[in-house]
């Protein structure tokens, strides 16, 4: 749900939108793959070396690894569920942001309310992760106080445009995430593809 139109002001465009947390997957999916990808990360750098020092490689102990590790996904996921839940409550059950474009950059920056609560949650989270000497929960702590993202127009290698969800994600430069509705959609999607690399894959959904 778009809160404002989009807006110009010389070169720059600016809008605000509202996404609401419990309706719009993409907020949950994007801190599940934080979560799963450091989990996974740390399995192979960590867990899978360790058990192949002490036991030799054997099938028996790959299989060990992968259930154990299957393990830590099943609890952690319970836990990004019930988490995520509280995390929608705190906002208030909506995630907002204001977008900032120009010709070189685009800035995705949560609204400064919403970014000091966001701040608060993940301080305690990496307070919790050092004190439970969980270092996956601190990472994701410190990833969570992050509510500014900026991409160079220049960089980006890849763009991807869902109109289903109003999302169009940037990769290269600076992962970001752009969201509007509507006619302000097309307009966003049409400034974006004349200010990426003519070599920039560009794929609709």
């Amino acid at each position: 749900m778009q809160k404002t139109p989009v807006t110009r002001s010389g070169d720059v465009y600016s809008w605000t939108y509202e996404m609401p947390l419990l309706k719009n997957p993409g907020i949950f999916l994007l801190v599940a793959k934080v979560l799963f990808g450091t989990i996974l990360g740390m399995g192979l750098v960590i867990m899978l070396p360790v058990m192949l020092i002490s036991d030799g490689f054997h099938l028996a102990t790959f299989a060990g690894w992968l259930k154990t590790l299957g393990i830590v996904c099943g609890i952690f996921a319970v836990l990004l569920i019930l988490g995520y839940l509280l995390y929608a409550a705190i906002m208030g059950g909506k995630y907002v942001v204001d977008f900032t474009m120009d010709d070189k950059t685009l800035v995705h920056a949560q609204t400064p309310a919403q970014a000091k609560k966001a701040k608060q949650i993940g301080t305690a989270a990496v307070v919790l992760g050092i004190l439970s000497k969980r270092p996956t929960t601190a990472g994701i702590g410190l990833t969570s106080q992050r509510s500014v993202s900026t991409t160079e127009f220049d960089r980006v290698k890849a763009v991807t445009v869902n109109r289903r969800t109003h999302t169009i994600k940037l990769r290269g430069g600076g992962a970001n995430e752009v969201y509007a509705n509507g006619d302000d959609f097309e307009l966003v999607a049409d400034r974006i593809r004349a200010r990426v690399p003519e070599s920039a894959k560009w794929t609709e959904k």
